[in-house]
């Protein structure tokens, strides 16, 4: 079976014709617990993200600040396996038909093997993967894997990134560019800010394919903001901080469900 790249694509493509960012929510598997985390991807896409990221829990997230560790935390003690992600795409894929990318540090695939792993991505109705921490020029294998299987690869690049830099990267991934909007961790910030403008005006520069920014919204102005200027806002510290916060699962998934709904009206009026 053939990975949803075209299905990200297609729904990316889709909402710039309604001249408008679309919604990237995400969200990590597992957690508050494996059924928890599938009900809270369909929470989301039902509130209005158009495509979804799923969190591969990560023991050592160098690139999650504290909200996404502790929920990482949550489901690492819970259990969750790669087994657990792959089940999490395949039924929120199956319950919503959005687009659902996997994003994960290397070192699980690594471990669990690429063919192995791009094999049950592509067969659980996943459209690609987010490599945050796999170097451009050490990513062969894993691109040729993922072209096999119809899957994209996003890389991330950064304020730091030098335009010779943005071009390697933006030439070898697919699917579209995660630009992070500024220089740290994840979590939400008061401002988004003019690094992240400037950084997307120089990605696309490079490169057609969309560019999405992540990193800091968590508010429905934030979003519209960032839709003024981007292909797409990605959103993760303030969904999962709503299901930390919430005092049980069901306000939880209300909670993000609600969040999604402020989001999406943000990105519609850009």
């Amino acid at each position: 079976m053939s990975g949803n790249i075209e299905l990200l694509s297609a729904t990316l493509a889709a909402a710039k014709a309604e001249d408008r960012a679309a919604l990237i929510a995400y969200l990590p598997a597992g957690f508050p617990s494996v059924d928890g985390g599938i009900e809270a991807v369909k929470a989301v896409v039902a509130g209005g993200a158009d495509v979804v990221e799923v969190g591969l829990p990560h023991s050592d997230p160098v690139l999650d600040g504290p909200v996404i560790q502790t929920a990482d935390d949550i489901a690492l003690r819970g259990g969750v396996k790669i087994a657990d992600v792959m089940r999490t795409v395949r039924e929120a894929y199956e319950a919503t038909g959005v687009p659902i990318l996997v994003m994960t540090y290397w070192n699980p695939i690594d471990r669990y093997g690429i063919e192995r792993f791009t094999a049950e991505l592509a067969e659980a109705g996943g459209a690609g993967c987010i490599l945050p921490d796999l170097p451009v020029q050490e990513s062969s294998v894993w691109r040729e894997h993922a072209d096999k299987h119809g899957l994209a690869t996003v890389f991330v690049v950064a304020p730091s990134s030098k335009d010779e830099r943005l071009a390697t990267i933006t030439a070898a991934g697919s699917g579209f560019v995660y630009a992070a909007s500024l220089m740290g961790v994840t979590g939400t910030r008061e401002s988004v800010g003019e690094q992240a403008q400037d950084l997307v005006r120089r990605t696309r520069a490079t490169t057609g394919l969309p560019v999405c920014v992540g990193l800091g919204v968590s508010n429905a102005q934030q979003a519209a903001e960032v839709a003024a200027f981007a292909d797409g806002v990605i959103v993760g510290s303030a969904f999962v901080k709503r299901m930390l916060d919430a005092p049980d699962e069901v306000s939880g998934l209300a909670g993000v469900r609600s969040l999604a709904g402020e989001l999406a009206e943000g990105v519609r009026k850009r």
